[in-house]
């Protein structure tokens, strides 16, 4: 197989569904892509019914080219991370791995548009993410949920708007910023630079004023960040962590006992906004981003350097600093339930709380006038003692 075979393959599955989000190539199966989270099967031509071994691999190969460092990853390691460009029609993030002694390839499809905060339909308050000089700004939640989105849009602003040099440190390099008022510099994890930490120590020396860190791993990239962000640079990365609460607690457990505590003071300085992602299933199709957003006050960093206690959980501040544009995920529910975006079963699977989000659903619908019960009306069994000279009673449940 040549690389115009295989141009032609990834060209018709993308054709293949409309919304494609991953190809995926496994032995036994056919050529697989993803849309709207399922996965379907697509007919090639001349037809594949099971994709072979060595067709995986020759696909991998292909993919991998002559990237020397992808291919000792791969084999020592088990995987490699790489991109892919198809012409100018489309980029993937690609994953090759190894499974019962055969290959499996995953390619996330990159967008080649830079998204804004305004196309997003984010909150207003995420605007105020950009105008930030100085800090520590962590994006987090789970795989394909949106968070290279997210810091690309916020990129995107800033690029606009300030004469500033941006680094990026990227795994790898998704989306292609253009030059506009700021000036980028993007590289690439195993190409440009071989780990974050090395890469985040290189980077202060390029006079940038942002810095992007495709994820925080290790202690080390941690902790090199956090000193960047107080030496007066703008650093953004990401976490895969379910809300802001766990992601202040993921980050002090990277370190032993006896360092938490200096730890808690610097972030407590250095942290300016966590925004954690979820995208749930929209009605009428798509996904649906729910935000869950915590800023930085008194509160906020008094909990980080002393831990959360009862009334001082970052759940509870979050929630009362709703009117400050704050949300939690089960506010962020409710929004999106009210307005129709996703529906009720979707809003009690993706929010924190079930109980909170339950009663304030059933509010919504009492408010409408709909029905918050199954139940029709209650009927006493026929025949039943009811009492002398007393009828039959039929409570109807409004």
């Amino acid at each position: 197989m040549r690389r115009p075979e295989l141009d032609q393959i990834l060209t018709t599955m993308l054709a293949s569904q409309p919304e494609v989000s991953d190809l995926l190539f496994t032995a036994e199966r056919p050529a697989q892509v993803e849309a709207y989270g399922e996965l379907k099967p697509v007919v090639l031509d001349p037809p594949i019914e099971k994709l072979t071994p060595f067709q995986v691999e020759t696909i991998a190969l292909n993919i991998i080219g002559d990237n020397l460092w992808q291919i000792e990853d791969l084999l020592r390691h088990g995987s490699c991370d790489g991109s892919y460009a198809l012409s100018d029609q489309a980029r993937f993030r690609v994953n090759v791995f190894s499974q019962r002694g055969n290959y499996s390839i995953v390619c996330r499809q990159l967008s080649t548009a830079i998204p804004t905060l305004e196309s997003l339909k984010f909150p207003e308050i995420l605007k105020q993410i950009p105008r930030e000089k100085t800090g520590l700004v962590l994006v987090t939640g789970a795989t394909g949920s949106g968070k290279s989105t997210t810091l690309a849009a916020i990129l995107n602003e800033i690029n606009r708007a300030k004469p500033v040099h941006i680094v990026t440190l990227e795994d790898p390099v998704e989306f292609l910023h253009h030059h506009e008022k700021a000036t980028f510099n993007q590289r690439e994890l195993g190409v440009d630079f071989d780990t974050y930490a090395n890469g985040l120590r290189a980077a202060l020396r390029q006079a940038p004023k942002v810095i992007l860190i495709g994820e925080m791993r290790d202690r080390d990239t941690v902790k090199i960040a956090l000193s960047a962000a107080e030496t007066g640079h703008l650093v953004l990365s990401t976490l895969h962590t379910v809300n802001a609460g766990e992601t202040i607690n993921r980050i002090l457990g990277m370190f032993e006992p006896d360092e938490q505590e200096q730890l808690r003071t610097r972030l407590s300085d250095s942290l300016r906004w966590v925004v954690s992602q979820r995208l749930a299933p929209k009605v009428g199709g798509g996904r649906h981003a729910l935000l869950e957003i915590m800023g930085s006050n008194m509160r906020i960093q008094e909990t980080i350097r002393l831990g959360e206690s009862e009334g001082k959980s970052f759940y509870e501040i979050i929630d009362a600093s709703y009117t400050f544009g704050w949300r939690t995920f089960d506010q962020a529910c409710l929004e999106a339930f009210d307005q129709g975006l996703i529906t009720e079963e979707n809003a009690m699977l993706y929010c924190t709380k079930r109980s909170v989000v339950s009663r304030n659903v059933d509010n919504m619908k009492k408010a409408r006038g709909e029905v918050t019960t199954t139940l029709a009306s209650l009927r006493m069994k026929p025949g039943a003692k009811t009492g002398e000279g007393e009828a039959p009673v039929t409570i109807k449940l409004k």
